[in-house]
């Protein structure tokens, strides 16, 4: 499935749209790119980890094999800007529980609250319950960021997950499927300004694969 679209279709209320896997339909496998899951035993001991930064925010660090690119560059608008740069990293930190193979991994929690929290939690431990994890590299792009007044923001953006696969632990076995139009995914999410950590958290995700817009 989809690296997020398993966690997301528990979200059917906010998004209304029946999300389907680059890959498989109808899978319960969380893995991005896959259309089965494999049978394994132990996970190999977690390649990164979380540690405090100088500001709070948690550090981190996610293995070689995995790779990002964040077209969205500065709107100049400072309120703007930090929405983009803390959902560049809150997109990380899930990244981060599943390569650390725990669904309750500190730096996810620092970004994800309330509804946002719960179905991540969800979606991590698919990948711990299938003892996968990722590879490859992912691309966003085309962001659209709105902040009001009221200390709350919404964003929208394409992924490609084209180059993007599930690798088994056990095995080390990466599960490489073809691009096709469920490669390209827009979100949508609902963030709010935590004051007292000086963060945009987000509250509401939502998705739709194969988005006509991600693939224009």
């Amino acid at each position: 499935m989809n690296r997020r679209s398993a966690f997301l279709t528990t979200l059917a209320v906010i998004a209304a749209v029946p999300l389907t896997g680059c890959g498989g339909e109808g899978t319960d496998a969380p893995a991005k790119g896959s259309d089965k899951a494999a049978e394994v035993e132990e996970p190999t001991p977690p390649a990164t980890s979380a540690a405090p930064a100088s500001d709070g925010r948690p550090e981190i660090k996610l293995p070689d094999d995995l790779s990002y690119t964040f077209d969205w560059p500065k709107t100049g608008d400072k309120e703007k800007d930090a929405v983009l740069s803390d959902s560049e990293q809150s997109i990380k930190a899930v990244d981060l529980a599943i390569v650390n193979q725990n669904a309750l991994d500190e730096a996810y929690l620092y970004y994800y609250e309330g509804e946002a929290a719960a179905t991540t939690q969800q979606f991590v431990q698919n990948y711990v319950d299938h003892k996968a994890s990722l590879t490859g590299s992912y691309r966003f792009y085309v962001p659209e960021v709105n902040v009001d007044q009221d200390g709350t923001a919404s964003l929208s953006y394409c992924e490609d997950q084209g180059r993007a696969y599930a690798k088994y632990l056990k095995t080390g076995k990466v599960e490489k499927t073809e691009v096709t139009a469920k490669s390209y995914v827009v979100y949508h999410t609902l963030l709010k300004k935590d004051e007292a950590k000086g963060v945009w958290v987000v509250q509401k995700i939502a998705s739709q694969a194969g988005s006509a817009r991600c693939q224009s």
